[in-house]
């Protein structure tokens, strides 16, 4: 049980840390010459897992949702890191949980 409550404790903080890094980044992309985050951090956040925050600030801010290449990583990173997670349960409690 407390693997659940770990691992749900890191989704919040990363959530919430990913919804804040989006925030910055959407702000940052309205001021010429303000330095972005790189793709690659803000998908490093959803791999760790901060995807639900990152969805939501996809959608809070409609940032990052029209370029292709980012939404198609994105969803990657998000099935990446559920597949991770089931494959952790599966190692720590066997087949169908027991």
């Amino acid at each position: 049980m407390t693997y659940v409550v770990c691992y749900l404790i890191l989704v919040v903080v990363m959530s919430a840390v990913a919804f804040v890094v989006y925030g910055l980044d959407k702000k940052r992309a309205g001021v010429l010459g303000a330095r972005r985050v790189p793709e690659r951090n803000l998908h490093a956040l959803g791999l760790l897992g901060g995807w639900p925050g990152a969805l939501a600030a996809r959608r809070r801010f409609r940032h990052k949702t029209r370029k292709g290449s980012f939404v198609l990583a994105f969803w990657f990173v998000v099935l990446l890191h559920v597949t991770i997670v089931a494959g952790l349960v599966y190692l720590l409690t066997g087949p169908l949980g027991g």
